[in-house]
C-alpha cells in the first residue's frame, strides 16, 4: 500500500498522473464494490476493463471524486482485495491479458481513504476483450460495444515476426522482373555502398546476386517485395493477387485519375509527375526579392512520402496506395494505422523506428535510396517544409485503419507562417504545436500550456491565436487586436466621450458600439446583449443614468460623477470579463 500524510497530497497526485478521463484514464468514485466489479453490464469495473483493453490500456481510478479527484476513498470493499479482485476481473474477461493487470491501493492517513487503482494491460495482437460477452469502448462518458472500424483494426493488427513482403512465390523467376527497373536498383545500390571496398565488383554481379545483396530474393528465390518493386506489370499483377499492387493519383476537381504499377522502383517518379507543381512566390522577412519556388519539394517530401506509404502498407487488406490532389494540398493514403509509435515522435530525428511492417521491402527500398531507414524520413520532411515557409505535413485523418499524409503547397496565414518558419530558434515539438494552432487543429492540455509558458499563445482553447508579443514580431498588431476578446473599459471610456457631447438615446450608443463588436461577436443579438450589460454595470458604478423612459425610450447620460472619471475607466468589464 502506498500512503500519503493527507488526503490533499493524494488528491494532487492523482491529479498529476491523471489530469483527465479519456481512452486511457477512468474514474469512478465507488463507495462500495458490492455490485460494482461485474454486476452491472456495461457500467461495471470488468467493463471498463473491457473498453480500456481494446484501446491502448490504461486506468481506472476507484474512491475519487469525479471531475476534482478528491479521494472520498472506497467504504465497503465487500470481500474484495487488491489480490483477489484481479482473479475475479481475469475471470470475467476473456482475452484479456494477465500480465500487466494489477491494483495498486493508496492510502491517506489523515483521513483514512482508500483509493484504487486499477492497471489495465493493452489487448494481445488481433484479440478482442469481452466482458459480459461483449467487447467494449469508451464514448464520451459512458460505454457502447465496439464499433466495427476498432474491431476490423484490432483484428488486422500486425502479429510480431510476420512479414507479408518477405513471403516467397516459388513460380516467380527472373524473367518476371523488369530488366530497366534491375539496372536501376544497381545503380542506385552502388551509390550508397560505393565507400566500400567491394562497390567496383557490383556491376559484374549477376542479377540473382545483387537482388539477394539488396534482399529483394533469398538465394535466388524472388519475394513479394521484390515484385513490388522490380516486378513486370503483368507479373506482379497475376503473382500477387488478390493484393493488388497499385497507386491511384486522382485530381477530383478535374475529374481525372490515373492507375500505376510496378515496377514501383520507378513508377513512382511518374506518380510524382502527375502531381501539379507549378512555381510559386513567397516573401520571407528580410528579403528584398520574393523567392519563387516550385509549390511541392518533389525529392525531399513528394517521393519520400509515397515510399513510406509504400514501405508501411498493409497490403494484407487488399487495397492500393491513393494519392489525392486538390488545390495546395496533396494527401497520400495508405491501409494500415501509423506503425511504431506516433509521427511527431519522428519530428526531431531522435526516434529511430524498432520494427517494420513489411521489414523485407522498408530494408531493400532503403538499400536502393527509396527511403531512410533509420528515422530521418519524418524530419527531413518538416524541415524541407519549415525552409519552404510553408505548414508543416501532417497526418491529419489517420486511424488505426489507414495512414493519412497530408502535404501542404500554399500558406495558410501568410503573416503567421513567416514568423512560424523563421524563428529557427523555437524547439521542433513548438513549431509542430504552433503549426496545429495555425491550422485550427486542437492542442492537448500540457500542450497548450507549456506554449503559454512560453508566452506563444493566447485566448482559450479551442479558439488560440497568436501572442501581443509575436504579433508585433511579426508586424501581426491589428490581427492580433481582431481575434483578442474585448477589453470592456475600451469600450466604455468611448460611451463616457459620447456621452460627454450630452445625452444620448440607446439607437446612438449602438451605433457607437456595434460596429467595434463585430469583429469578435457577429451575432447582432449577441452584440446588443453585450451592449445591455456594459449600460447596466456602468449604472451600478455610478458613472452614467437613464435620464428618460424604460427600454426604447431610454436616454443615457453621464453622472456628475462620470464627468468628472470619464478618461480614467474602472477596470471592470461584463460578465466578469477580466481587462487586458
Amino acid at each position: 500500500m502506498d500512503e500519503f500524510e493527507t488526503a490533499a497530497q493524494l488528491q494532487h497526485w492523482l491529479r498529476t498522473h491523471f489530469p483527465k478521463e479519456n481512452e486511457r484514464h477512468e474514474w469512478k468514485a465507488w463507495h462500495s464494490l458490492k455490485s460494482c466489479i461485474a454486476s452491472r453490464k456495461g457500467d461495471d469495473l470488468v467493463s471498463y476493463v473491457s473498453a480500456l483493453a481494446n484501446m491502448e490500456g490504461g486506468c481506472v481510478v476507484i474512491g475519487a471524486q469525479d471531475g476534482s479527484l478528491a479521494p472520498s476513498g472506497i467504504q465497503d470493499f465487500a470481500g474484495y482485495t487488491a489480490e483477489n479482485v484481479v482473479h475475479r476481473v481475469l475471470g470475467k474477461t476473456p482475452g484479456l491479458p494477465s500480465l500487466g493487470l494489477l491494483v495498486q491501493e493508496l492510502h491517506a492517513r489523515d483521513t483514512g481513504a482508500v483509493v484504487w487503482l486499477v492497471h489495465v494491460p493493452r489487448h494481445a495482437p488481433r484479440e478482442l476483450v469481452l466482458a459480459h460477452d461483449k467487447a467494449w469502448q469508451r464514448d464520451g462518458d459512458s460505454l457502447v460495444e465496439l464499433r466495427a472500424d476498432r474491431r476490423q483494426a484490432i483484428l488486422a493488427e500486425h502479429l510480431a515476426g510476420e512479414d507479408w513482403s518477405a513471403v516467397e512465390l516459388p513460380n516467380a523467376t527472373l524473367d518476371d522482373l523488369d530488366e530497366a527497373a534491375i539496372a536501376k536498383a544497381r545503380e542506385k545500390f552502388f551509390e550508397k555502398h560505393q565507400r566500400e571496398d567491394w562497390a567496383a565488383q557490383i556491376r559484374q554481379w549477376s542479377a540473382q546476386r545483387l537482388l539477394d545483396k539488396i534482399g529483394l530474393t533469398v538465394n535466388g528465390r524472388i519475394t513479394r517485395a521484390c515484385l513490388l518493386l522490380l516486378g513486370r506489370r503483368e507479373s506482379a499483377t497475376a503473382l500477387l493477387s488478390p493484393h493488388p499492387a497499385e497507386i491511384t493519383w486522382k485530381l477530383a476537381a478535374e475529374r481525372v485519375a490515373e492507375h500505376f504499377h510496378p515496377p514501383f522502383l520507378l513508377t513512382t517518379t511518374d506518380v510524382a509527375q502527375c502531381i501539379r507543381n507549378p512555381n510559386i512566390k513567397l516573401f520571407p522577412a528580410n528579403e528584398l526579392l520574393a523567392v519563387t519556388l516550385p509549390r511541392y519539394d518533389t525529392h525531399t517530401v513528394l517521393l519520400e512520402g509515397l515510399h513510406n506509404c509504400l514501405a508501411h502498407q498493409d497490403y494484407a487488406q487488399g487495397g492500393r496506395v491513393v494519392v489525392e490532389e486538390s488545390v495546395g494540398l496533396v494527401r497520400m493514403i495508405n491501409l494500415g494505422g501509423f506503425f511504431d509509435g506516433q509521427p511527431d515522435d519522428y519530428a526531431s530525428g531522435a526516434r529511430t523506428p524498432e520494427r517494420y511492417r513489411n521489414e523485407r521491402l522498408a530494408k531493400a527500398m532503403a538499400e536502393v535510396g527509396m527511403i531512410d531507414k533509420v528515422g530521418f524520413g519524418i524530419h527531413d520532411m518538416v524541415q524541407a517544409q519549415r525552409r519552404r515557409f510553408l505548414p508543416l505535413p501532417d497526418y491529419e485523418g489517420s486511424s488505426p485503419l489507414r495512414t493519412v499524409f497530408n502535404v501542404y503547397g500554399q500558406e495558410i496565414d501568410e503573416n503567421y507562417s513567416r514568423w512560424l518558419m523563421e524563428r529557427t530558434d523555437l524547439p521542433i515539438e513548438h513549431v509542430l504545436w504552433l503549426d496545429r494552432v495555425q491550422k485550427k487543429r486542437k492542442l492537448d492540455a500540457a500542450q497548450v500550456a507549456e506554449l503559454r509558458r512560453a508566452g506563444l499563445i493566447e485566448g482559450r482553447s479551442p479558439k488560440l491565436y497568436i501572442s501581443a508579443q509575436l504579433a508585433v514580431a511579426t508586424g501581426q498588431e491589428v490581427e492580433y487586436l481582431n481575434q483578442r476578446r474585448p477589453d470592456a473599459d475600451d469600450y466604455k471610456a468611448a460611451l463616457c466621450k459620447l456621452l460627454a457631447l450630452g445625452p444620448q438615446p440607446r439607437a446612438k450608443v449602438d451605433g457607437l458600439l456595434l460596429p467595434k463588436l463585430q469583429l469578435w461577436i457577429p451575432e447582432l443579438a449577441q452584440r446588443k446583449e453585450y451592449i445591455r450589460v456594459l449600460l447596466k454595470e456602468m449604472s451600478k458604478e455610478g458613472r452614467i443614468q437613464n435620464i428618460g423612459g424604460p427600454t426604447r425610450a431610454a436616454l443615457w447620460a453621464l453622472t456628475p460623477n462620470g464627468e468628472s472619471s470619464h478618461t480614467k475607466p474602472h477596470k471592470t468589464t461584463p460578465n466578469n470579463t477580466q481587462s487586458k
